[in-house]
């Protein structure tokens, strides 16, 4: 839960409030015991990604997306049941 905090308080200990929300707390701040506002921590923005950054170091085969004949066989004509062929 937040703590509540008045005006007057908000102004006179601005400095040790904002360290509190610093470390982790949210304060609201009331006026005539009615919240108006929160102080919570700003969201750091996220590195600006940069188009093309991994070019030349990742590597993808030409028949990447080939299927596999023996996957492709099993689907087609294998068993619908795991382990040894059994007899219907």
């Amino acid at each position: 839960m937040a703590e509540k905090v008045n005006v007057y308080e908000a102004k006179t200990h601005l400095s040790r409030l904002l360290e509190r929300v610093e470390a982790g707390e949210e304060i609201v701040i009331a006026r005539n015991g009615r919240p108006v506002a929160r102080l919570v921590p700003a969201q750091r923005t996220a590195p600006r990604r940069e188009p093309g950054s991994l070019r030349g170091r990742i590597w993808v085969a030409p028949d990447f997306d080939e299927p596999e004949e023996d996957l492709v066989d099993a689907f087609y004509e294998g068993s619908i049941f795991p382990g040894p062929e059994r007899d219907s």
